[in-house]
């Protein structure tokens, strides 16, 4: 108020009236409080963005995308279904395993694709808590790309040294197979090597069917001993 006296007075000696005095002194002091908002917003919405701001992905710890793990101690009939069941909440599906055989189809291991990290994980706590034989190690890609019979192949085992292709299709007649892709291989043992095939069939369901009507039957007086190949 004394301020506003003091330039009432002096804009009297100039001979400025009271009323546009106010309207002077107020339009004098409004710009700077005017712009003490404009500079304070600014700084405010600048403060609320970067405490806003998410985190960088990149700092983030990574838990997406795929991961390949081998499974060591499964049997030769283990199934893949038996170990979707035991690694149960790890979402896993058939296609997500691969069994790994040698040169003469003896069971290596199984090959598990996970959706992510966290699965892995998870199926390594599982194997832990239930005390199973197993052993789940983390592999590359790589070992991802091998073969996969996906259970629509039969190995035949026992066929006849003599035996010949047509002979072999005689043994599975009144099977669907595919007699294009029949391999004929021989494996060393003692006393003898044993003959094997491995024939094709165009699903799941026909070459589980060959096994349940044929295994344990005779190919030129030979026993055969068939299994199917995940």
């Amino acid at each position: 108020m004394n301020l506003l006296r003091n330039v009432i007075k002096s804009n009297a000696l100039l001979g400025i009236k009271p009323n546009q005095a106010r309207l002077h002194f107020l339009l004098r002091e409004s710009p700077r409080h005017f712009s003490t908002e404009t500079e304070d917003q600014p700084q405010q919405q600048q403060q609320n963005q970067e405490s806003e701001s998410p985190v960088d992905p990149f700092l983030r710890p990574p838990n997406q995308g795929l991961i390949y793990g081998k499974l060591s101690g499964t049997g030769r009939f283990t199934m893949k279904t038996d170990i979707i069941n035991m690694l149960e909440g790890c979402n896993l599906t058939p296609q997500d395993i691969k069994v790994e055989y040698n040169r003469y189809f003896a069971p290596l291991g199984m090959l598990v694709q996970f959706p992510s990290r966290s699965a892995f994980d998870n199926a390594v706590r599982v194997l832990g808590r239930k005390g199973r034989l197993f052993r789940l190690d983390k592999v590359d890609r790589s070992q991802w790309e091998i073969e996969s019979y996906d259970g629509k192949a039969v190995l035949m085992q026992g066929i006849p040294r003599n035996a010949l292709p047509e002979d072999v299709e005689r043994f599975l007649s009144g099977c669907d197979f595919n007699t294009s892709n029949m391999q004929l291989l021989m494996r060393q043992a003692f006393p003898d090597p044993i003959r094997l095939a491995v024939v094709q069939f165009p699903s799941q369901v026909d070459a589980m069917n060959a096994v349940l009507v044929k295994n344990r039957n005779f190919c030129l007086n030979n026993q055969i001993l068939m299994r199917v190949l995940q």
